[in-house]
């Protein structure tokens, strides 16, 4: 490992042109990945997991969907919706509360160039990498950036890369967006959210996500940092789950040893916050993994609070990325996966 660190740091300096950079780069990150102690390789190739989740229709016809509007959205072309910019579908229930700003770094943030297009997948894969379309106040349906989208879908893809390195998942090899409330979302069982601190679910997306979870999905929280952001959050969760406890997950829980031992909780930065030696945001100066189980003990939600793994994902072919972190971030989302897949 040091020596690859020092590989890595050799880089940076390199002179080749930044093509070349980059992907020499993403390949010692997949090296680092796949030859970290304690994960389950041997010479240097993983044992791969064996996963068969298959959804509910198996031909891949059924997933382009039809002209009608989920959830209440605006009608779009078959297979299509479009969401931001000034002609976008909105819910009906969206709320209309004017915009609201955490903090002074989201005020400075620069607004998304376009609106993405989102649209039903038009193959038929064992694994898609799906993201959570969900509302938000401030930075959610129709204002100046959309919470659900960041890192999107530049981060999705390139863990979807990794994922298909280090597995032997079929996986579709592109983005996956789906609405909390539309009825597509029950064909996808893993679920991936972030920057909840800005979520403000409608009672459709609120009911759309409770009977998600409880049919067998699995959903991924990820990069939210600190306590005003948490109590948001938190009252989200609330509404989904009234009487189900958010619980702390010690390292001895399955989704930390499912292909993966992962034996200590990294802080992952956003990319350049590790520039002097600070990985926090906020007051959020320490990491957690926590959960939500149902009846049966099975981990429905997991949540990691005071890190950002998609970061990792998004800029770990960067030179200057810091091998640990994107290592420990492919192991905890590949880990997320298989969990969700094989309960």
């Amino acid at each position: 490992m040091a020596g690859l660190r020092r590989r890595w740091t050799g880089l940076a300096g390199a002179t080749p042109t930044k093509p070349v950079l980059a992907a020499l780069a993403l390949v010692l990150v997949l090296a680092a990945v796949v030859r970290l102690p304690g994960g389950p390789v041997r010479s240097g190739h993983p044992e791969p997991a064996v996963i068969s989740v298959r959804p509910a229709d198996e031909g891949h016809e059924g997933l382009l969907g039809t002209a009608s509007a989920p959830g209440g959205l605006l009608a779009s072309p078959p297979g299509i919706l479009r969401f931001g910019g000034a002609n976008a579908a909105r819910p009906a229930d969206a709320p209309r509360s004017p915009a609201r700003i955490l903090s002074p770094d989201d005020a400075s943030s620069p607004a998304p160039a376009a609106a993405p297009l989102l649209q039903y997948p038009r193959e038929w894969h064992e694994f898609y990498f799906t993201r959570a379309v969900y509302s938000s106040y401030g930075r959610g349906w129709g204002g100046r950036s959309r919470s659900w989208a960041i890192d999107y879908p530049k981060s999705d893809r390139q863990f979807l890369t990794v994922l298909k390195r280090l597995t032997n998942l079929d996986a579709y090899d592109d983005e996956n967006a789906i609405p909390l409330n539309d009825p597509q979302i029950r064909r996808f069982p893993f679920l991936y959210a972030l920057e909840v601190g800005y979520m403000s679910m409608s009672q459709p997306e609120v009911e759309g996500l409770r009977d998600y979870l409880l049919a067998g999905g699995f959903l991924v929280i990820d990069d939210f940092w600190g306590s005003q952001e948490w109590a948001q959050f938190e009252f989200q969760m609330k509404l989904v789950f009234p009487e189900r406890p958010i619980i702390d997950l010690d390292l001895d829980h399955t989704v930390f040893n499912t292909f993966y031992e992962i034996d200590e909780i990294l802080q992952v930065p956003a990319y350049g916050r590790y520039w002097g030696g600070q990985t926090w945001e906020r007051d959020g100066y320490v990491p957690f993994v926590k959960g939500i189980e149902d009846d049966e003990g099975r981990l429905m939600v997991i949540i990691n609070w005071n890190t950002d793994l998609g970061d990792a994902w998004e800029w770990a072919e960067q030179p200057d990325y810091p091998v640990p972190y994107s290592t420990f971030a492919f192991q905890m989302g590949v880990n997320m996966i298989v969990y969700a897949m094989t309960h």
